[in-house]
């Protein structure tokens, strides 16, 4: 006769030791460590027992456990998050240990490359009061145009899983705002989800072909969009998901030099309305040093499908030789190992009208990563991407989007085709520098570029413009800090074409997030 098997224990209590930033032995021997632990605000009990997947009186399930600590990590206000079980008088409690980072960010930022420098001075509060509310205000300076940005984002606005986020942008040439609120599918197993999301924008739209500007237009657009989705199967490990979704939106273009004589901007109305499945079989891998230092980061290396049709109809305000029926589907296939992962991912999105393409997307990306090397993190990155009648301003630009070689200006990389292979190792020199940062080198080889194809959108045809540099990076990132973004110091050779300027460029941005 088989055995059953014993029946899960209840966790019958949560525990919660929430530290600052720094340590009581920190604290007593470093007088900055005083000042940072007084003037910062600790993440509230209440707030981490919110963002936890599990309740006393739950069977101890290990994959929400895990789930859970994912979710903290995933909240950008800790620095080290821990989850694990112990017994109190012969009951199951879950002791969850956290660490704050240093959440209150001033922004002061200089970035050049090619010759095209950029500034920005602000203020960024990941942890507001201990609520795991970011608040954001800063002021950016681009060889384009000046920016203002205003921003809010709350993980548990209202009830312990909506989120509202926010975000309002003052452009010297326009004005911008984005919304987002609902409860998304806050875990694997979760059954249901309601967002709901909108944009406001009366602002310039900027064109560049071969690093200038190429042509201006004018955008009017209010959008409002639905998306709710329901679990068809979901456990802790794998999902089926079935959504629907809908959009109205006003979207105008008008180029320059025609809304200057035009007594009023058009007024077109559309409509849209969606419906596609998702399919996941979940999976992470926690590592260190990858994107950032002194901290575990989860990787996504699950198995992902998702398949939609969108309804664009003549009747919704569509013109006939756009109205149609638009497609999209997406994939990820991981292959992990020890210290290592294997990622591709492929997407196609379009509108078909009376069977034709008329505005599509279609990209590809494969990322290969292996920590097999003490201190180091070896990654060899390729992806390329098309596009077809995209809307002005949604052409590639690269040195924007941060996925083209780097050490090169401004819009130096624009188009509707794009290609790049990146090959990097970065090597750790120092995890903790007077317990604040950590140091790393970073030889890399960077290649590809962007460059247009006719297709009807208003631009001329040109051949593939591709360029590279050979070069060496410094990486400098907080361990102390809620986000661990990491500064890079890039000096590299270039060639090929698709640059002005000598063979030698620097760059001091953002490093490379894979």
């Amino acid at each position: 006769m088989a055995a059953q098997s014993r029946p899960a224990p209840t966790i019958d209590t949560i525990i919660v030791v929430n530290r600052n930033v720094f340590d009581a032995q920190e604290e007593a021997q470093s007088f900055m460590a005083r000042v940072a632990n007084g003037l910062h605000v600790t993440t509230r009990a209440a707030v981490i027992r919110s963002a936890l997947l599990v309740n006393p009186g739950d069977p101890y399930d290990s994959a929400r456990v895990v789930e859970s600590e994912r979710a903290l990590r995933s909240l950008n206000v800790f620095s080290r998050v821990r989850l694990d079980t112990t017994r109190l008088d012969g009951r199951l409690a879950l002791r969850v240990a956290t660490v704050d980072g240093w959440s209150t960010k001033p922004q002061l930022g200089y970035s050049t490359a090619g010759g095209s420098t950029s500034w920005l001075l602000g203020l960024v509060e990941d942890n507001f009061l201990g609520s795991a509310t970011s608040l954001l205000a800063v002021y950016n300076h681009t060889p384009d145009r000046n920016v203002f940005d205003l921003g809010y984002l709350s993980p548990h606005f209202l009830s312990r899983r909506t989120v509202l986020q926010a975000l309002y942008r003052a452009k010297s040439d326009g004005d911008q705002g984005f919304w987002a609120v609902g409860v998304p599918f806050y875990e694997t197993a979760a059954r249901r989800a309601l967002l709901t999301s909108g944009e406001a924008a009366s602002e310039r739209v900027l064109r560049f072909q071969d690093g200038d500007t190429s042509a201006t237009a004018q955008r009017r657009a209010l959008r409002l969009g639905l998306v709710a989705g329901f679990g068809l199967s979901a456990t802790t490990r794998k999902y089926l998901r079935l959504w629907f979704g809908g959009e109205w939106r006003r979207e105008d273009f008008v180029d320059e030099r025609d809304a200057v004589r035009l007594a009023a901007f058009p007024r077109s109305l559309f409509g849209t309305a969606g419906v596609g499945i998702d399919a996941g079989r979940v999976r992470f891998q926690v590592l260190e040093r990858y994107n950032s230092f002194a901290r575990r980061e989860d990787v996504d290396i699950s198995q992902l499908f998702h398949l939609g049709v969108w309804a664009a109809p003549q009747a919704w305000g569509y013109p006939s030789g756009q109205a149609g029926i638009g497609p999209e589907v997406s994939v990820q296939l991981a292959a992990p190992w020890p210290r290592g992962f294997a990622v591709l991912r492929a997407a196609a999105n379009g509108v078909l009208t009376a069977g034709v393409p008329d505005s599509t997307r279609v990209s590809g990306a494969l990322t290969v990563a292996s920590q097999n090397l003490s201190r180091q993190t070896l990654i060899v990155h390729f992806e390329t991407a098309a596009l077809r009648r995209p809307k002005p301003g949604n052409e590639f630009d690269l040195w924007v989007t941060q996925n083209g070689p780097r050490v090169f200006g401004i819009h130096e990389f624009t188009g509707t085709r794009m290609v790049w292979l990146a090959v990097e190792d970065r090597v750790l020199v120092a995890d903790e520098v007077w317990g604040l940062m950590g140091i790393g080198l970073a030889p890399f080889f960077d290649y590809g570029g962007a460059w247009y194809d006719a297709d009807g959108a208003g631009y001329t045809s040109e051949p593939a413009r591709l360029g590279g540099a050979v070069g060496l990076s410094l990486r400098i990132g907080p361990t102390r800090a809620a986000r661990g973004d990491v500064v890079e110091f890039a000096v590299g050779y270039r060639f090929g074409e698709g640059f002005a300027g000598g063979p030698w460029g620097i760059a001091i941005r953002t490093g490379i997030r894979y």
